[in-house]
């Protein structure tokens, strides 16, 4: 099948745009159906809702790993063709680091620039600056049996940001740490996505994860997925257990806990 059309009636801040987007896989399964949605560039976007409703499939028409049945998508108001140049790449971390568990740490994350044919020296100065970034700079020649899953899963972090992505995808990546690791991953994202600039969308099945990260969420539900609540979140940053604890806070995760509740339940907000 052909990458969609270009040229969407897109915001022009838009980093990705999607129209009537509809996904339904070979089985005959439809994951999504009439998807509008616009990646503005420099937000934090987190998209929630039951499971079953389409996150993962959205994440990866955004990502350009999959192709939509219906609708159009574009990328930097272009085809996906025009990714990958400076100021157009992505970058995708998955749920689980999927390292290579016979290469040290060094080698993991240098491989996005080694399929790329970056020169060595090139390439080891990014890995260094990567490694550095997430702190696992004294582990670079660690093997990923060697890390606690916390550190691979920062090690996953450094590989999709050693290529210096304008826009990075999250599949639910802190899901498997415990609470305490979790909140520090979620610290460390947050101050990640600011001092680079980056524009995220991020899937997460966690209510206070989304409201204590996100700039704006959006809430889908399933049979077929779509979009069912845009919820933006207008706490001031950088935040911390402060935010954690405060009122507007609370109150924010109950609503989207509501809506997420609406969504499991199939109703349209």
């Amino acid at each position: 099948m052909p990458r969609p059309d270009t040229r969407v009636n897109a915001d022009a801040r838009a980093v990705v745009a999607l129209r009537d987007v509809a996904k339904t896989y070979d089985n005959g399964t439809q994951a999504l159906a009439g998807i509008d949605l616009d990646v503005v560039t420099g937000e934090f976007l987190t998209l929630v809702g039951p499971s079953g409703c389409g996150k993962s499939t959205l994440l990866h028409l955004i990502a350009g790993l999959t192709q939509p049945s219906g609708g159009r998508v574009a990328w930097w108001n272009d085809t996906f063709d025009a990714t990958g140049g400076e100021g157009r790449r992505i970058a995708f971390v998955f749920q689980s680091p999927t390292l290579m568990p016979w290469a040290r740490v060094r080698a993991n994350v240098r491989l996005p620039l080694d399929l790329a044919g970056a020169p060595r020296a090139q390439s080891d100065a990014a890995v260094d600056a990567a490694l550095a970034r997430v702190g696992l700079d004294g582990f670079a020649g660690a093997f990923p049996r060697e890390l606690s899953g916390g550190m691979r899963m920062r090690a996953s972090i450094a590989r999709a940001l050693v290529t210096g992505p304008s826009l990075v995808l999250l599949d639910e990546p802190f899901g498997a740490l415990d609470e305490f690791s979790r909140h520090r991953m979620d610290d460390e994202l947050a101050a990640w996505w600011r001092d680079a600039s980056l524009t995220i969308a991020f899937v997460t099945h966690s209510i206070a994860e989304a409201v204590y990260l996100s700039t704006r969420i959006v809430v889908m539900a399933a049979r077929p997925g779509r979009v069912i609540a845009d919820v933006p979140v207008d706490a001031p940053w950088p935040r911390g257990n402060a935010f954690r604890a405060s009122p507007a806070f609370a109150a924010q995760c109950v609503a989207l806990s509501e809506l997420v509740a609406r969504a499991s339940e199939g109703g349209h907000g």
